[in-house]
């Protein structure tokens, strides 16, 4: 119901605003014909004018201030007036330097450009057309006419600010929820994590089965990792100095004591150390990540890639799985929170990796590779340190 009420309440506000925007442009519409048929009825009256000037031959006689006060007060609307033989005989508010163009060249073109601006105004004397009135837009109405489209970019440009405004206000509040629902679960997965150290403390004082127990220890001891990122979610993780290669090779022989024999490893790591800046923590989240992704993509069959590559000025890491692939318009959406093929996903794994590598590591993650069946090759780019810092 509230949905419902939120949604129809959108729907009139957009409905508003185009309401709004209509009647402005309306008006505006009205507004410009009105201004153009004035300067039409201006330009008219110059004509009859200039037609009465024309017609006497009697120069000495008065004609008033009328006449010559019409001739003289054409304000600002750019006029040419031509002879029947199409020579122009005069012009007004026409920016035009003979000593710039002595062949009236530039005078010409304008006039071409008033012909194609308005319908042309014949003097006529004795039925006949014996000059011929162009005239333009003045710079009010081109201003008008633009008017609209500066209404609508304005319009457009407050639209994209307040739906970028509520689109980052609605960001940061979910931000702030998940960081509080990550923050109570590492709070509420302490205390029993406390009891199971303590439990394997016990076990490790009787001496039962020493090899299971350390493997319980790693499995505790990885809970506390987790329960670490959990408890650090909305801050901003540290980044220090740390062998890539090395947190590889611990994520892999840890994921690799928890899985079945039917999948076929493939590590290649350099044998020599290389030091990035980094959270080891977060790194190793992500691999841990992109591996797990690709079992279950291979439903625990199959073979399984890690390569590490290093270049000149990064070091790509790569995992390779014999999956069942990932549909092409899927390729773009598998990073954005909320979205999984999985019956169970909640889609968080990847949207997490990709904010770890981009934002906390300034580096890429994408799809370098994927076919439907035959598997997926994800890859991680991340830059070397600066050696000029």
């Amino acid at each position: 119901m509230f949905r419902s009420f939120q949604s129809l309440r959108k729907n009139w506000g957009l409905f508003g605003a185009f309401a709004i925007v209509s009647l402005i442009l309306w008006n505006t519409n009205i507004l410009f014909q009105v201004v153009k048929n004035e300067e039409r009825t201006k330009m008219e009256l110059w004509a009859t004018a200039q037609k009465e000037l024309i017609e006497s031959n009697d120069l000495s006689r008065d004609y008033g201030t009328l006449t010559f006060d019409v001739l003289q007060k054409i304000g600002v609307t750019p006029m040419i007036q031509v002879n029947e033989q199409g020579k122009i005989i005069d012009f007004r508010n026409i920016d035009w330097k003979p000593q710039e163009d002595p062949d009236s060249l530039g005078l010409y073109a304008t006039l071409a450009k008033l012909k194609k601006e308005n319908a042309p105004i014949p003097i006529v004397y004795k039925d006949i057309i014996n000059q011929t009135l162009y005239y333009g837009d003045s710079l009010l109405l081109v201003k008008l006419q633009y008017y609209p489209l500066a209404l609508l970019l304005i319009i457009f440009l407050f639209g994209g600010l307040l739906y970028f405004f509520f689109q980052t206000n609605k960001a940061s509040e979910q931000n702030r929820l998940w960081a509080g629902m990550a923050k109570e679960t590492a709070h509420q997965i302490g205390t029993p994590l406390s009891s199971l150290m303590g439990w394997i403390d016990l076990l490790k004082e009787q001496n039962i089965a020493p090899a299971s127990i350390e493997e319980m220890q790693k499995d505790i001891e990885r809970l506390e990792v987790i329960t670490e990122r959990f408890s650090k979610v909305g801050s901003l993780p540290e980044l220090q100095l740390a062998d890539v290669v090395h947190i590889a090779q611990e994520t892999i022989a840890y994921l690799k004591q928890r899985t079945g024999k039917q999948i076929q490893w493939e590590v290649e790591l350099p044998e020599k150390e290389i030091l990035l800046p980094l959270n080891a923590s977060l790194l190793s989240w992500t691999l841990e990540n992109l591996v797990k992704n690709g079992l279950d993509s291979m439903k625990g069959i199959g073979r399984l890639q890690l390569r590490l590559l290093e270049l000149e000025r990064e070091v790509r890491l790569l995992v390779i799985d014999e999956g069942s692939g990932i549909a092409p318009n899927n390729i773009k959406k598998i990073f954005q929170p909320g979205f999984t093929t999985k019956a169970r996903g909640w889609g968080l794994g990847l949207s997490l990796a990709h904010r770890i590598i981009h934002e906390y590591h300034k580096g890429s993650i994408a799809v370098k590779e994927s076919k439907l069946g035959k598997g997926t090759t994800f890859e991680i780019v991340l830059q070397k340190k600066d050696r000029g810092n």
